[in-house]
């Protein structure tokens, strides 16, 4: 994908490539509860920036700051601070994967006062809100995007940077699995590959490793699984939730769950699977996905998240119950064109 094929206005690019070129520090932010994407575009940026001699600083909004796991094989995170020692109003903020303000949490004010906020993101619902926008709803993933603007800024990508932005490749593509895989994607997976990164590696961070006792709550959030033939217009929905009782009972930690979402959808008989997973606070992340029929980031966006149209997310103060009976009535089948 280049800048040309980019639904991203070339102004944009102009403009955000010349305000990253002048400014002295850059604050990046990704969205809480970073995933693949979020985080690896991010610290992709922030590497290859900080690898010019610029002074960068990076974080994510959550109240427990700390990274997924899964996620600490990513290079770069020598560049993480806490919320607590993010600039209060940086002159230039650059956010990565969030589609609204409030997904930054802690670090959304901050976003509410910079002098420029330039918007990386790739989710059909991005709200665009800041002051420059490189919001390409055709690429795969936000790393697609960051890797272009890298690009533009004539920075080399090292292998260390590949590596950052090719986990968010396939994180967001499932391995190039999902519907979302485009050549443009391959193409940028081969340009990343020829730096010397190990796939292999990165796979089995991502994929293939967990705790034993991830397979002790997974057997009781399955346990409790309830399918739903008459929900979604008829075309079945799956759902199950993982307390923070289940996750304390076998001292599993929150970011262990993320990818519970993937066995539960693949459920024959429902179009949608959706996961609630309570965090150390009592809140509620919940994670849809659907196979096509049904526009789940629409359903998500009614509720405060957003996502593409067979992958949404949103939080919720609710009980599950009650969450449910919000959710449920908002995933209808997509009219056809």
């Amino acid at each position: 994908m280049t800048a040309n094929e980019s639904a991203v206005g070339e102004a944009d690019w102009r403009r955000a490539i010349d305000l990253i070129r002048a400014a002295g520090t850059l604050a990046l932010a990704c969205h809480v509860s970073p995933d693949g994407d979020a985080l690896g575009s991010m610290l992709g940026l922030g590497l290859a920036l900080a690898r010019t001699g610029r002074k960068v600083v990076a974080s994510f909004g959550d109240r427990v700051f700390a990274v997924p796991r899964l996620l600490r094989f990513l290079p770069g995170q020598h560049l993480l601070v806490e919320p607590s020692a993010y600039p209060a109003e940086p002159d230039l903020m650059i956010s990565f994967d969030a589609s609204t303000m409030e997904r930054l949490g802690l670090l959304a004010p901050h976003a509410g006062k910079a002098g420029e906020l330039v918007v990386i993101d790739h989710h059909v619902s991005n709200t665009r809100f800041g002051t420059v926008h490189l919001v390409d709803p055709s690429a795969a993933s936000t790393t697609m995007v960051v890797e272009e603007l890298i690009r533009g800024l004539g920075l080399p990508i090292d292998r260390d940077v590949a590596t950052c932005l090719y986990a968010g490749l396939v994180t967001d593509t499932g391995s190039f699995r999902h519907s979302i895989t485009t050549p443009a994607a391959h193409a940028m997976a081969g340009r990343l590959l020829a730096t010397g990164l190990r796939p292999e590696e990165i796979a089995r961070e991502l994929w293939d490793r967990s705790p034993f006792a991830y397979l002790r709550v997974l057997g009781t959030a399955l346990g409790r699984a309830t399918l739903e033939p008459d929900a979604a217009g008829g075309l079945g929905l799956v759902w199950t939730y993982v307390s923070r009782a289940d996750r304390a009972a076998e001292g599993l930690p929150y970011d262990e769950v993320e990818g519970m979402i993937d066995v539960v959808r693949r459920v024959d008989e429902a179009e949608i699977a959706v996961v609630l997973k309570e965090d150390d606070e009592g809140g509620w992340n919940v994670s849809t996905r659907s196979k096509g029929a049904v526009d789940v980031a629409r359903a998500c966006a009614a509720l405060g998240g957003g996502g593409h149209t067979r992958a949404g997310g949103f939080s919720s103060a609710l009980s599950v119950t009650d969450t449910m009976a919000a959710l449920r009535p908002l995933l209808t089948p997509t009219p056809p064109p």
